[in-house]
């Protein structure tokens, strides 16, 4: 007898048809706003990087006062030149794990104590990994207090940990610039949620200043970098878009000459 194929095989091909279109159709929407957020993202970025290098090269400004400090964030603030005067606290130095151009080694960390009562830690640069049980004893010369002025760049506190470490306050360990901890470790009643770079970029076209070598801690080593890899994520989401599209137009062309192959031979399935 001639078998012929059962309407429910027919609806089973139309349902999976139906399921691979909708499939297709998700993921190529899908990649496309992911590859338009990256062209947003990148954008957004530029003007960041544009922003950034018009601050970081302007005059020095007074340091916000405590009462706006909850207010300070990233986007206004991080790189701000500033200019501050306060008193050091040596003997609340700690040293935080970095990695330079000159190798590997140590921020040190000094809270300078200002007029109305707050501390704001500053970064007073880099010293080498086999200066580090020297720093730790004898961060600076013991001396009457004196007031002390510094110039740099504002920056965001970095907690949690780096390197894929967590800090280890007890130990005396930090391997990021981690503010609210490290204050709580110094017991700094008022410390600032941001930190100070000591040093200021040249301008452009300037010199950098000449350093001796054996001047430590080495100021000025702070690094103005954004990562920009958005154009090739959004390329990347884009290319897949296409991909998605080629391989429902091959489907469909693949599908419609079946199709097209049962009209012709309404009876190439019959068996005698």
């Amino acid at each position: 007898m001639p078998s012929h194929p059962t309407a429910p095989s027919h609806q089973a091909r139309r349902l999976r048809q139906a399921v691979l279109a909708i499939v297709g159709i998700a993921l190529f929407l899908g990649f496309i706003a992911l590859g338009t957020w990256q062209v947003q993202r990148r954008a957004w970025k530029l003007t960041l990087i544009e922003r950034v290098e018009q601050r970081v090269h302007a005059a020095p400004v007074g340091l916000p006062p405590h009462t706006q400090w909850p207010e300070v964030n990233a986007a206004s603030h991080e790189y701000l030149p500033v200019s501050v005067q306060g008193q050091w606290l040596p003997e609340k130095t700690v040293l935080t794990q970095a990695l330079t151009e000159l190798g590997s080694g140590f921020w040190v960390m000094t809270p300078l104590q200002l007029a109305d009562g707050a501390q704001v830690l500053v970064n007073r640069g880099f010293v080498p990994q086999e200066q580090r049980t020297q720093w730790l004893a004898t961060p600076l010369p013991a001396s009457a207090p004196t007031t002390a002025t510094v110039q740099g760049l504002l920056r965001m506190s970095e907690p949690g940990g780096g390197f894929l470490r967590s800090n280890a306050p007890s130990e005396q360990r930090w391997y990021s610039r981690d503010t609210a901890a490290i204050g709580r470790a110094l017991q700094l009643p008022q410390v600032a949620p941001f930190f100070i770079d000591a040093g200021l970029p040249p301008q452009p076209g300037s010199p950098a200043p000449l350093v001796a070598e054996s001047t430590w801690p080495r100021a000025g080593m702070t690094v103005v970098r954004f990562s920009n890899s958005h154009l090739v994520y959004a390329l990347t989401w884009y290319g897949l878009a296409l991909m998605v599209a080629g391989a429902g137009w091959y489907v469909a062309r693949y599908e419609r000459r079946l199709r097209d192959a049962g009209s012709a031979h309404p009876h190439a399935r019959h068996h005698p």
